[in-house]
């Protein structure tokens, strides 16, 4: 298979770091370009073990750079596209950023995808462009799901959809989308609910619930996500959605909790119940049943399983998140007082 070029949006991310990885693994053969800003949840760090890789090459810069981005995508054959604002609590204090970024931003790397004529532009999204599920309901999302987004992150990831949709209808660009659930595992940004909470524990601190904590997620270890997006590179029928989900069965948030609690050999009592999150979903659950068909994937680590491998790395990494704790100690200050 003659070998080709990707680049990949917010490479220094979260769930981009984790395919930047992956895929150089499985595929030595093809070079990646990772583009990342390195906003606070970029973290170079994370990469540091492939940084002389030639076949790896990284950027600093903005996906809303449109010079930048038109020189990069001159030598691209792939655009797998991560970079995002992307955290629900962050667009509700400052949403201007989510829509420069996730709307502007996407709309820029189209605009070059399609000029340069890139073979495939694969997007990324979130389940949470559906909007909520009745609490106790059978319901879960599908590909046929209408789009009823309730946060500005979730409504400026619902446009970059449309957008890349619209373009792939109009301009005949060659694109793959796919909406996954809440992923978790190593070099996750401690900002969000699993990563806060361990790292809290290991700390005697207490664990922050919004609400009655009743509240339902799908929750995908990132190694199965990562081999999903691997699978649609490889085999993804062109204008396809494509959904990604961890469970079979709902766990909500405060059962999550008491799992890593357990794991951890804390004590119920580092639960904290706080104010709740406005316009806060009340359920998501996602059917994956048509990718598991179409592509032959589905989730491999259970969540007792990958919570306890996510555990035991922010035991054993300690030195990758106390900076970022430190470094952004006046959000955490201002949103958990923790």
């Amino acid at each position: 298979m003659q070998s080709q070029t990707l680049l990949i949006t917010g490479g220094a991310g979260f769930i981009g770091s984790n395919f930047v990885h992956y895929y150089l693994q499985n595929h030595p053969e093809d070079k990646i370009i990772n583009l990342d800003l390195l906003t606070y949840a970029g973290n170079l760090s994370t990469l540091k073990d492939i940084e002389n890789n030639p076949q790896y090459k990284f950027i600093q810069g903005d996906i809303r750079d449109g010079q930048l981005v038109n020189k990069i995508m001159e030598d691209v054959d792939v655009v797998v596209h991560f970079a995002a604002e992307s955290h629900v609590d962050r667009s509700i204090m400052e949403p201007a950023i989510f829509l420069e970024t996730n709307i502007l931003g996407t709309q820029v790397l189209l605009d070059a995808a399609l000029k340069h004529k890139v073979k495939r532009f694969h997007h990324i999204s979130t389940d949470e462009v559906f909007g909520a599920l009745e609490l106790g309901s059978n319901e879960k999302f599908n590909e046929e799901t209408a789009y009823n987004p309730h946060s500005p992150y979730s409504a400026s990831k619902a446009a970059s959809d449309h957008l890349v949709r619209a373009y792939g209808d109009t301009y005949g660009l060659p694109f793959t989308l796919s909406n996954c659930s809440n992923n978790y595992g190593e070099y996750h940004f401690p900002e969000k609910m699993i990563p806060l909470a361990i790292t809290n524990l290991i700390d005697d601190k207490k664990v922050p619930i919004y609400g009655d904590g009743l509240y339902v997620r799908d929750w995908l270890y990132v190694q199965d996500h990562c081999k999903g997006i691997d699978l649609i590179l490889q085999n993804g029928e062109n204008a396809k959605t494509y959904l990604f989900g961890g469970l079979y069965k709902d766990v909500n948030n405060l059962d999550l909790i008491k799992m890593i609690i357990k794991i951890m050999g804390k004590d119920e009592n580092a639960i904290e119940y706080i104010k709740d999150r406005p316009g806060h979903d009340r359920r998501y659950s996602v059917d994956f049943t048509k990718t598991q068909e179409a592509l032959g994937w589905q989730p491999s680590v259970s969540l007792e399983e990958g919570l306890k491998k996510t555990v035991a790395w922010y035991q054993n990494n300690q030195n990758w998140w106390r900076p970022l704790k430190t470094n952004n100690q006046a959000y955490f200050n201002k949103q958990y007082d923790t």
